[in-house]
């Protein structure tokens, strides 16, 4: 029996939350440390510090978080906007989702980003209800476009081509 002023862990569903927050953290910080970079007079920091900050601060925010749990604190619930809190998941709009960023993942390097982001975005409009396919294709495909040219072109990052590597 416990004592009226130890709190009861009722909900452990907070302490499972802070556990993978700190297990996220170690894993940050770990791989933090594996990185193999020569410091220099030009970047005293390195590449390592920002990791390894970042994941400090994971696993200090679970053990504060875990701390308040077992203090009996505990998350306010989701008032939600227009969400219904009891209705169950709807897994007829869920399952493509998943199944369209799965298909993306394992189609970005051979088909490329235009092509597989645009699968990305029409697949995940159609599997929220969008029922316009040639409309949600073209703005698909000019977002796709866009994020290839402003990631390649405004920030310099490389996106693949994939079966386009020639025309773009």
């Amino acid at each position: 029996m416990t004592s009226p002023a130890t709190p009861v862990v009722r909900d452990r569903a907070e302490l499972g939350f802070a556990a993978l927050l700190g297990v996220a953290g170690a894993v940050v910080v770990l791989d933090a440390l594996r990185i193999q970079a020569a410091y220099s007079q030009s970047d005293p920091v390195g590449p390592r510090t920002m990791p390894l900050v970042v994941g400090a601060l994971l696993v200090v925010c679970a053990g504060v978080l875990a701390v308040d749990v077992w203090r009996g604190g505990h998350g306010a619930a989701e008032g939600g906007e227009d969400v219904d809190l009891g209705h169950p998941t709807e897994w007829r709009t869920v399952v493509p989702l998943v199944a369209v960023f799965v298909a993306h993942v394992l189609l970005v390097d051979r088909l490329g980003w235009v092509v597989s982001g645009t699968l990305l975005f029409w697949g995940s409009v159609w599997a929220l209800g969008s029922r316009h396919p040639v409309r949600d294709g073209v703005v698909s495909l000019l977002l796709s476009l866009g994020t290839f040219y402003g990631f390649y072109v405004g920030l310099g990052i490389y996106l693949p081509a994939g079966v386009l590597e020639g025309i773009l």
